[in-house]
């Protein structure tokens, strides 16, 4: 498979021949995503984490329920059901006691299965989207099932012409067994695993690129800090083009050295999610500071990737009482003035948060409008399942300066 070949793509072969959406025309041909640079690129976050019962990772409701051994109405821990309308019968894994509104089974999916993965990339391939940063999460280095999901996106990727990177999160990791987890980690990656050798893999000037997410000056000290920005800057053989994932108010850092080491990615990538502001009495994204962002990484020598995200809400996670944290998506007003503001400003690069994350009611990718009525579920308000997808497509589009810039939003349901 040639970098620089073209495919017809999957995703859009099936949708085709099933004669779905596109109207009767043949399939267009898709480039192979350019896995050589980050410009010009919308990458999704990609958790990866759920599990179910009789996956071939055996560890339960895993990020469905509290209770690995049982799914209720009370131990939920999303806030979206996925649409499960065009996943095979293997791929179903019935959540007992929960049935969909014509009073069939419901079922959920697992992270674990092949299929599975291998049909979002398949959405990411149909809707033109670039690829992902598969989540590595730390804490859960020492579950097999993380390396299983790993290896799905590699070769989902190479199927689908889709890249990916692998993106750390730090979180709930001691400070003191932080470095040597995450050192020890990307070795293997690199010497047994060699991810960075796959074609689909992404580089960014000439290195690999590597996102460790979780730079916060209230978690560890700077020197820590340093010596991570170190690993992936000075280490002989393991050197990457490193995306720093960090506190949105990241240049009012008192701290000195917590400010330089700020300023050391290749890359900064400020956490947005959840920083709101109002606009006509309506919750929207805080893009304020992203000018003064741009400005500051430009001056340092970095690059500057925004996290853009549809909307907000964990109140199945967190209680009752979180529901004044949710954030409307307005119908993918709220998702598209991101991008608006990116293009405004000449990004040319966007990290969405997330492709599957359901937990906190940030996925793109399909949902049900119609979920099981045993517990209460957002939606999409009754517009397509692929609605989001579609939207982060135009959104890529628009960053390239592939469609024209427009405020109102590009689609029609």
């Amino acid at each position: 498979m040639k970098q620089t070949g073209k495919v017809i793509g999957v995703g859009v072969l099936l949708a085709w021949l099933a004669g779905s959406s596109w109207g009767g025309e043949p399939p267009v041909e898709r480039p192979l995503i350019d896995a050589t640079s980050l410009k010009q690129k919308v990458l999704c976050g990609y958790q990866g984490w759920f599990r179910a019962p009789g996956d071939p990772a055996g560890e339960g409701w895993r990020h469905w329920s509290r209770d690995s051994s049982r799914i209720t109405p009370k131990s939920l821990t999303f806030e979206m059901w996925p649409d499960m309308s065009e996943a095979s019968d293997d791929e179903k894994y019935p959540a007992s006691g929960f049935t969909s509104q014509d009073g069939q089974q419901a079922h959920l999916f697992s992270s674990a299965h092949p299929l599975t993965v291998e049909r979002h990339f398949k959405w990411m391939e149909q809707y033109g989207i670039d690829g992902v940063f598969v989540q590595r999460f730390l804490v859960s280095l020492r579950d097999p099932s993380l390396d299983r999901v790993l290896g799905h996106v590699r070769d989902s990727a190479a199927k689908t012409g889709r890249v990916y990177a692998v993106c750390y999160d730090l979180s709930g990791v001691r400070e003191g067994r932080l470095f040597d987890l995450l050192a020890s980690d990307w070795k293997r990656l690199v010497d047994e695993m060699k991810v960075t050798r796959d074609e689909r893999y992404l580089h960014h000037d000439g290195k690999p690129v590597v996102f460790v997410w979780g730079f916060y000056s209230d978690r560890f000290g700077p020197a820590l800090a340093h010596r991570i920005i170190d690993l992936f800057k000075t280490v002989p053989g393991y050197e990457a083009t490193l995306v720093g994932g960090c506190q949105w108010q990241w240049r009012a850092e008192p701290d000195a050295e917590w400010a330089r080491a700020f300023r050391r990615f290749d890359v900064i990538s400020p956490w947005n999610v959840g920083n709101t502001t109002k606009v006509e009495g309506r919750k929207q994204a805080a893009t304020g500071s992203w000018k003064d962002d741009l400005a500051e990484a430009n001056k340092a020598g970095m690059a500057y990737l925004p996290v853009v995200y549809p909307g907000f809400g964990w109140t199945n996670l967190k209680g009752k009482n979180a529901t004044g944290a949710t954030v409307p998506r307005l119908g993918g007003e709220f998702f598209w003035r991101q991008f608006v503001k990116a293009a405004d400003l000449g990004i040319d690069m966007a990290y969405v948060a997330m492709f599957d994350e359901v937990d906190e009611a940030t996925a793109i990718f399909k949902v049900s409008n119609t979920p099981p009525t045993q517990a209460p579920f957002a939606t999409y308000d009754g517009l397509p399942a692929d609605w989001y997808l579609r939207l982060t497509g135009e959104g890529t589009k628009l960053l390239r300066g592939e469609r024209k810039r427009q405020q109102e939003l590009p689609i029609r349901p």
